[in-house]
């Protein structure tokens, strides 16, 4: 976790939605199978002190980095470690990010060996702040700004998907996220239950498995078969 996720909101929308001025130049595209080293939307403070919308690559690289080869194993940092990390600390004690997801994708091995993909979506169609933290890289040619999502223990029935899941903040954590000098402690503080309540684990199909897929089919639920459908009922 999380390896997969979906952000389908115009610009415009995220802009309004985080109060934050849109640098993207309204180049943000909806893509329901998000993958590591995309440019995807993220919300940022800005030097100016606002907040700012813009495009970023997922899979963090340290300014240190020698090439951008090993981006795609930093799309998740854990909550564990963020703080103290070579690759995460000053990136996570300076420069902190929302990221907007409609949800994310995990994948649940069956009894008959078949990986089984869930969507894990609020099921009122609200929008989830993921916890990120990014960096600039300029290592070769124009900066690249990267970031990576926060993971944590997952909870209640997530557990049951798997044992991780993204850090999600409720809107009165957006502010503190972004700009908070508070202890670690507190900035990486689980989510309340409340907010895991709201979230549906939903089955859909194989194709998300593919990075090519795309499209909001692949967010439709699915029935399941067999051992999976015997265990629907402890699951949802």
């Amino acid at each position: 976790m999380c390896g997969r996720y979906a952000t389908t909101r115009s610009a415009g929308d995220l802009s309004a939605l985080f109060e934050s001025h849109d640098e993207t130049g309204g180049g943000v595209d909806a893509d329901h199978n998000v993958a590591p080293t995309d440019r995807v939307p993220l919300v940022r403070l800005a030097p100016a002190g606002h907040r700012a919308l813009t495009l970023g690559r997922w899979g963090l690289l340290p300014s240190w980095s020698r090439s951008p080869a090993g981006a795609a194993r930093m799309i998740n940092a854990r909550v564990e470690t963020v703080a103290t990390s070579r690759a995460y600390a000053g990136a996570f004690a300076r420069r902190r990010c929302l990221v907007p997801a409609d949800g994310w994708y995990e994948w649940v091995r069956s009894a008959d060996g078949r990986k089984q993909p869930y969507y894990l979506t609020p099921s009122d169609g609200s929008v989830l702040a993921l916890a990120g933290i990014w960096s600039v890289w300029e290592g070769s040619g124009e900066p690249l700004l990267t970031f990576s999502v926060l993971t944590t223990s997952a909870l209640g029935e997530l557990a049951e998907v798997h044992d991780r899941m993204p850090l999600l903040l409720p809107r009165d954590r957006w502010g503190p996220w972004l700009a908070s000098t508070d202890e670690p402690e507190r900035l990486l503080a689980p989510p309340a239950p409340g907010l895991l309540a709201g979230l549906e684990i939903r089955p859909v199909g194989a194709a998300v498995g593919n990075v090519r897929n795309n499209g909001p089919q692949l967010t439709a639920r699915v029935p399941l078969t067999g051992a999976d459908a015997a265990k629907e009922t402890t699951l949802f």
